[in-house]
């Protein structure tokens, strides 16, 4: 069977370098380290996994946490009080919209990937002190890529700041798989990017946030799911820093799912199925019946 519905973008939680990083972080370290990072669930392993992440989004400093989810959790009430403002595209992820409800700051959401919306709501917002711009870099039900580069001027032009979520654009979209920022030549306009290793990068568990380091460094001392969740396990850490460290040694792993990608939609579309979205590996089947997709998924098992 070939799975074709999970998040394991470049196959890489079966690499074998990459199960055998993790093989060695369980020996050496154990299952778990039992603890929260600032007691002792910091291990060498955890600092080096940081630098590379920085290092592969070409930011500052890196913060890991459990999960995506708890990244975005941790971010946005350390950042933002109720002078501040929060500008979210209205289909951002569950995780972002939580994120945003936990902090103090005024909130306006715009059309999705509408900028003339997006500058109503920067103008609306003028006399807030701290602005953020929060999108997904990609929409994960549709392959949507977010128009960085019209957000980025946009938040230049008005005195606003950039987040974008990468979770499904880490590791393959861009020349080198560094993300939506890479792809669309924004790297230096996006302030902050939060992302996942369930995916991509090994497919086990695990977020983080990389960006200017005055900005990790306050993650570490008032972020809420960082300061109360244990560390990640060290055979995720060991597994996931691999993965990495493959991505940084060589292109050809994030080139290779673009042309992959090309070739399904073009044989779909050539067998007569119409599949949404554009170049994004997230190739939506449209049946327009969900009885027929129900159907469909069943006999792909028996065949």
């Amino acid at each position: 069977i070939l799975n074709f519905c999970a998040n394991n973008y470049l196959g890489l939680s079966s690499h074998p370098e990459v199960i055998q990083a993790g093989i060695e972080a369980l020996q050496k370290y154990g299952a778990g380290l039992s603890s929260v990072r600032f007691i002792c669930g910091t291990q060498d392993i955890h600092k080096q996994l940081e630098q590379k992440l920085a290092q592969f989004h070409e930011r500052e400093d890196c913060i890991l946490y459990a999960s995506c989810f708890d990244a975005n959790a941790g971010l946005f009430e350390v950042l933002l009080g109720p002078d501040d403002a929060v500008l979210s595209d209205e289909l951002n992820h569950a995780s972002i919209i939580d994120g945003i409800r936990l902090c103090r700051a005024q909130r306006f959401r715009y059309k999705h990937m509408n900028l003339d919306d997006l500058e109503e709501k920067l103008k609306e917002s003028q006399s807030c002190r701290l602005r953020l711009v929060v999108t997904d870099g990609v929409f994960s039900m549709d392959g949507d890529v977010a128009p960085l580069v019209g957000i980025c001027d946009l938040a230049e032009e008005y005195g606003a700041l950039v987040f974008i979520d990468e979770c499904h654009a880490t590791g393959f979209l861009g020349s080198r798989g560094r993300g939506t920022d890479e792809l669309l030549g924004v790297m230096d306009k996006v302030h902050i990017v939060n992302s996942t290793l369930g995916k991509a990068l090994g497919g086990a568990a695990g977020g983080y946030t990389v960006g200017p380091k005055p900005l990790i460094d306050l993650l570490r001392q008032r972020s809420r799911p960082y300061l109360f969740s244990n560390s990640l396990p060290p055979p995720v850490v060991g597994s996931a820093t691999r993965a990495v460290e493959l991505l940084l040694a060589s292109n050809e792993i994030a080139q290779s799912m673009a042309a992959k990608t090309m070739r399904f939609r073009n044989r779909m579309t050539q067998a007569g199925f119409t599949i949404a979205g554009t170049a994004h590996p997230i190739c939506p089947v449209m049946l327009g019946d969900a009885r027929l997709a129900s159907i469909m998924a069943d006999d792909m098992l028996k065949l």
